[in-house]
């Protein structure tokens, strides 16, 4: 038996107006500094005015946020004992938003503890909106709540089926003013889940198609959206695609890009679009070696290449080709050592980059699993840029 899980989603051109449609008491927003300063929050408040709720905010969501953040928010929340909690940004504040929904509904818990396995019976004091202003996190349709311990750096993807948000907005007029390198970020992100989403060990007829799409889309209209952040049509796919992104590998499960793209994230404080969306031409090339287990054909059938009927390695070749030359389109890196990150300080990482791999929930979906010796190899070929060879 296995579960589809998904929000409500209203998108496309002016969604941001289905809050004028909310029923309610309070209404709460989690949100981060810099939005905050750049008015989205107010733009949320002034669609929610003409509900009549009481409205409040929590603005200090950093990048990568804390269990301190949090728990700071969830708090708050229960002084006001909102009905309605919105996150509004980033993967970011959405995740903050789910984990303080867990945590002002269980104030028992700690916010490690939020896991699939622990039966949370939340939703009975509020439900929550997702409200995404980029386009690549696809945390709006997902539970997946990646949160930072800051005693000792860890990215932990934690999460539970409750926390899907109970509606996702998807107005891709609020990703019009995403600068390029968030636009890429972010965009690569997305990819990254789709393309994981679709060979991760866990993939379902329910979630091929959504991944398949979504790749797709990011190859065509990621690179206009970098070059021209005005393109209206090419914004709307994006936001699309990132949404279908999220729910394709939240149903299926991300993969070994992500386990080593969330150590090597929380260590080295690379945004996790880069981070995740690195490695992943290298974890490819890891598991293409073992062709019986892949299915690099579709893609690449889905992508137009010529490979498309091709042999499995031919194909898989062709398909980790294409993604290094998407990298490359948007001025993405695509080695360690083109970050600035120095060798000695990452080699001296490396049993702990394994260790918290090995630890991250999503490195068990990946159709070949690395011992910790090829893991190490990874992480190193990763920092110089070499194809993998083993």
């Amino acid at each position: 038996m296995w579960f589809f899980d998904c929000p409500e989603i209203i998108y496309g051109d002016d969604a941001l107006s289905h809050l004028e449609e909310i029923r309610g008491e309070r209404a709460f927003i989690v949100t981060d500094p810099v939005l905050h300063e750049l008015g989205f929050t107010q733009r949320i408040v002034e669609r929610l005015q003409s509900t009549g709720m009481a409205i409040e905010w929590f603005s200090e969501v950093e990048p990568e946020p804390s269990f301190q953040t949090v728990q700071k928010g969830a708090a708050q929340m229960r002084a006001f004992e909102p009905d309605w909690i919105i996150g509004l940004g980033g993967g970011s504040s959405i995740d903050a938003a789910k984990a303080m929904w867990v945590l002002y509904e269980r104030p028992d818990l700690q916010p490690d503890e939020i896991s699939p396995m622990m039966e949370l019976n939340i939703g009975k004091k509020a439900r929550l909106i997702a409200i995404p202003t980029t386009a690549g996190t696809g945390s709006e349709a997902t539970w997946a709540t990646v949160l930072t311990d800051q005693s000792d750096g860890r990215k932990l993807a934690l999460g539970s089926r409750e926390t899907m948000p109970t509606k996702a907005i998807v107005d891709p007029a609020l990703t019009y003013e995403l600068p390029p390198r968030i636009t890429a970020d972010t965009g690569l992100d997305a990819l990254t889940h789709a393309v994981e989403g679709y060979l991760s060990s866990f993939h379902n007829d329910f979630t091929d198609g959504i991944c398949i799409k979504a790749i797709q889309l990011i190859f065509e209209y990621l690179p206009r959206a970098y070059a021209e952040p005005q393109d209206v049509e090419a914004r709307e796919h994006m936001a699309n695609a990132a949404t279908l992104g999220g729910l394709g590998f939240i149903n299926s499960w991300a993969s070994l890009a992500h386990a080593m793209g969330h150590a090597f994230g929380g260590f080295f404080k690379i945004p996790h679009g880069r981070s995740v969306s690195l490695f992943l031409p290298y974890t490819l090339e890891y598991i293409a070696r073992e062709p019986e287990l892949t299915r690099f054909r579709d893609i690449a059938h889905a992508l137009r290449l010529p490979e498309g009927e091709a042999e499995e390695p031919e194909a898989a070749a062709a398909v980790i080709k294409a993604i290094r030359e998407l990298h490359g389109r948007v001025d993405q890196p695509l080695s360690v050592e083109a970050l600035g990150v120095s060798r000695p300080d990452y080699e001296a990482r490396i049993e702990e980059l394994c260790e918290f791999a090995e630890g991250d929930g999503t490195f068990i979906s990946a159709v070949r699993i690395p011992e910790r010796d090829d893991l190490a190899r990874l992480f190193l070929y990763a920092f110089d840029g070499r194809k993998i060879d083993f």
